[in-house]
């Protein structure tokens, strides 16, 4: 059962780790995006591109909610084993 304890634990550490890289980036980039692009005018010989901008925006409180999350998994103490 120790071993399952521990196997409990380093998962939670991973976890705790990639919360705190999501929440980190959340943060930095502000969320998601990517770039089509799309014919706006077709005039023979003339044609006129533009980009069309979609994204996923990510509020700063989810990042920051990420973060908290994921420092506190890696700062919970661990238990011992008897």
């Amino acid at each position: 059962m120790n071993g399952a304890r521990i196997g409990l634990e380093n998962g939670m550490k991973t976890f705790g780790f990639l919360l705190v890289v999501a929440g980190v980036l959340a943060l930095v980039y502000g969320g998601l995006g990517h770039g089509r692009e799309a014919s706006i005018l077709d005039v023979r010989p003339f044609q006129t591109m533009a980009i069309e901008q979609h994204g996923i925006a990510l509020s700063p409180v989810i990042g920051g909610i990420a973060l908290l999350g994921g420092i506190l998994l890696l700062a919970a103490p661990r238990k011992r084993l008897a």
